[in-house]
């Protein structure tokens, strides 16, 4: 039987806020999950008015990873057709995080508690990531005898230094919130939770009140260049800016500033 409201969304002020909602299964990612999230994300990438994404989670924990009972099944898979549908499924899997990553909308993360696994897999597919104290990250699947297959070993070390990312992924060990900030793999550390939804409420509410042309462009630039080189990426942004520069956002920004006044960025 599928679950129902795995994933919780609420739209605030241009924000979409995405809950993980299996506290009871401390947020274990199920199949269902996978669905869902994918389904979530490509619909708030689409909704004209969500300028930026957040991704938090119910109950004592962000996530324990991937839930191993309800995937047991692919475990079961045999023979040269099972191993094509294990493949298969995995590559489906993969996508439900990749959407984050090629979501035009900047996407925060906000860990508390244990991220496990698969939790990691998602926080590094999103642009921000900022956690509490009790924060604890693991690449555990070292330890369980799996590779880590749905992005961990190849967005992680893009952000931490393959130093750093090279200890972790071959020991499976836990490391803390502290540790995390220390490397770059988040950007702030809060005291409980409560702070830590502050924290990403407001890094999302600034970038939502920038122009959402611009912040869509920034991103498409930086994820260009980052898997293209710095040439090709300087091309691509003079590409870019010469289609968007004369739009209806910077007219406004430019008239605010002489008016001494905010702007009201459309995104036209």
């Amino acid at each position: 039987m599928s679950e129902e409201n795995i994933i919780q969304v609420e739209k605030k002020d241009h924000v979409a806020w995405l809950a993980l909602n299996r506290p009871d299964k401390l947020n274990a990612m199920s199949m269902d999950f996978f669905t869902q999230f994918r389904d979530t994300v490509r619909d708030l990438d689409a909704d004209k008015e969500v300028r930026a994404l957040v991704i938090k989670a119910a109950g004592k924990c962000f996530t324990s990873g991937l839930d191993l009972a309800d995937a047991g099944s692919l475990l079961e898979l045999s023979g040269a057709s099972g191993r094509e549908e294990l493949r298969k499924k995995i590559l489906e899997m993969q996508e439900c995080f990749s959407v984050l990553e090629r979501c035009s909308k900047p996407v925060i993360a906000a860990a508390h508690g244990h991220c496990i696994g698969a939790g990691v897999d998602l926080l590094s597919a999103c642009d921000i990531r900022v956690a509490s104290q009790d924060a604890v990250f693991s690449i555990k699947e070292t330890k369980l005898a799996i590779i880590a297959d749905l992005g961990t070993l190849q967005r992680l070390p893009q952000i931490i230094g393959y130093g750093h990312f090279n200890e972790l992924a071959l020991t499976g060990r836990e490391f803390s919130a502290s540790e995390a900030l220390q490397m770059g793999f988040v950007t702030h550390l809060e005291k409980d939770q409560e702070e830590l939804e502050d924290k990403a409420s407001e890094l999302a509410r600034e970038i939502a009140s920038n122009s959402p042309v611009t912040v869509q462009g920034v991103k498409d630039v930086v994820l260009y260049s980052r898997d293209r080189g710095i040439y090709p990426g300087l091309e691509y942004v003079a590409q870019k800016n010469s289609a968007l520069l004369k739009s209806a956002d910077l007219t406004e920004a430019i008239t605010a500033f002489m008016e001494n006044r905010k702007p009201e960025f459309k995104g036209e």
